[in-house]
């Protein structure tokens, strides 16, 4: 923690010396607006903010094991996912929702090769509940196949949800399927069109 804590005090003033920096960030106050969703793991190898080179206020984000997105439940008691998500269409009204999955991800990479995880109760319960059974075998340590399928699939999950559904009827909303190697830091997206994933 002493790092992190040197970090935000030197952080803290920094903004107070530069003018410029003291009016942004004093606008954040006013409410937020950002550009996107951003859905990922909570792999703290995956950082959104630089990936994407976005600034405070740009990025809405929710970050679940293995960025997963539970199925879409009726009537059933609302998680943080679903709160999140609805929050994000319905007040915040982001015009792009952007699934990232990443490579190396332990709790997809866990799912296809069906690992043992009896010794983490919870983890197993999610993987279970929130992982497809369907994902396809995958020796390779990246687990390239596996996440880049799971990405696919977590997009499927979001059109299931009525406010994403409403706006991707309207055009207000795009989706992204991304998939982030954490050891090059090349990004590449799902084409639709070819089912496969490209260079941005």
């Amino acid at each position: 923690m002493d790092t992190f804590i040197h970090h935000a005090r030197g952080h803290s003033a920094r903004i107070a010396e530069l003018q410029e920096e003291r009016e942004n960030y004093g606008r954040l106050a006013a409410g937020q607006s950002p550009l996107a969703l951003f859905i990922t793991c909570s792999d703290s190898r995956v950082i959104p903010s630089q990936i994407t080179g976005s600034r405070p206020g740009e990025l809405f984000e929710l970050r679940t094991a293995g960025n997963a997105v539970p199925r879409y439940s009726q009537g059933g008691p609302a998680g943080a996912e679903a709160a999140t998500i609805e929050y994000a269409m319905r007040v915040l009204n982001v015009a792009d929702i952007v699934v990232c999955g990443h490579s190396h991800c332990g709790a997809v990479g866990a799912r296809a090769r069906g690992d043992d995880l009896t010794g983490v109760p919870d983890v197993q319960d999610w993987l279970d509940r929130q992982l497809s059974e369907e994902l396809p075998d995958d020796e390779e340590p990246a687990v390239r196949s596996a996440v880049r399928r799971h990405v696919c699939e977590q997009l499927g999950r979001l059109r299931e949800y009525p406010s994403v559904r409403e706006r991707l009827e309207s055009g207000a909303v795009t989706l992204h399927g991304w998939f982030y190697e954490v050891h090059t830091g090349q990004v590449t997206v799902h084409d639709p069109a070819t089912d496969s994933f490209l260079p941005l």
